[in-house]
């Protein structure tokens, strides 16, 4: 397979404050980090103090800002502290990067109530709570970029995956109509969702494992370009998306997914 191109989106956003939620791994650290290297200060927001940590020091062992915070992303109480702490600390956030989810993969008829009610919450009412809250800072700055980190299955539905599916279809209708009430000529904020597709993960990796021949069968007949994505590659469209360059795209879903629903 033909490896990832090494470019990497660039912009400046020296002066920014970034809120990142589930910048402990995978696309959520890849955001965190390349915000990071680009000059923002960014909040980094999760439940695993340890790993955020980690990322907190790899952005300002590259020469950034970086502070982190602790946050159950379904608690509505916390988050809002969490907001409040995060605006007294670095005096605005500029860019919410809406990222933490989870699975609890199963078909239907075995799905339980609490397999249902823990992705919806985690993944859907979590863009709600914090956009709400951040939403907020914003209007009173009058400027802001949301980015709502959705999935394909959201797109398409995927079998064992119908409260996944639905709580990122979701992210996509929540996107779609908060941009319509938050952007303004007086008020420029914009609210974009991204959908990726199979992007290198941990979960990833257990599945080709379990799956071993089957799993790379299914990415060479399923996507095009025959291969997995790179954290990366999202994290450059979630630049984009926050920079100046991106002032008049709004209410809009970005798919990377190497043409898999193309």
């Amino acid at each position: 397979m033909a490896e990832p191109s090494k470019a990497v989106v660039t912009s400046d956003f020296s002066g920014k404050v970034a809120l990142v939620t589930g910048a402990s791994r995978g696309i959520g650290r890849a955001i965190a980090t390349r915000l990071g290297r680009a000059g923002a200060t960014v909040a980094c927001v999760a439940r695993n103090t340890e790993k955020l940590e980690e990322v907190a020091q790899e952005i300002r062992d590259a020469g950034g800002q970086a502070s982190v915070h602790q946050c159950d992303v379904c608690d509505a109480e916390q988050i809002q502290a969490t907001v409040d702490q995060i605006h007294g600390q670095w005096d605005a956030i500029d860019i919410l990067v809406n990222n933490a989810g989870i699975t609890r993969d199963t078909l239907l008829l075995r799905m339980s109530d609490d397999d249902w009610h823990d992705v919806i919450s985690s993944n859907l009412s979590s863009v709600f709570l914090f956009t709400r809250a951040v939403a907020q800072v914003m209007v009173r700055a009058k400027s802001g970029r949301i980015i709502n980190i959705s999935s394909i299955s959201g797109l398409m539905g995927n079998p064992g995956q119908a409260n996944y599916s639905a709580s990122k279809a979701g992210v996509i209708g929540f996107t779609q109509t908060v941009a319509k009430e938050l952007g303004s000529k007086r008020r420029p904020i914009t609210v974009n969702a991204i959908c990726p597709g199979f992007i290198r993960s941990d979960m990833t990796d257990i599945l080709a494992e379990a799956g071993g021949d089957a799993f790379h069968d299914v990415v060479k007949q399923r996507i095009p370009l025959q291969r997995l994505g790179e954290p990366d590659e999202v994290a450059d469209a979630a630049l984009f998306l926050a920079s100046d360059s991106a002032a008049y795209i709004t209410g809009q879903v970005l798919t990377i997914d190497g043409g898999m629903t193309g």
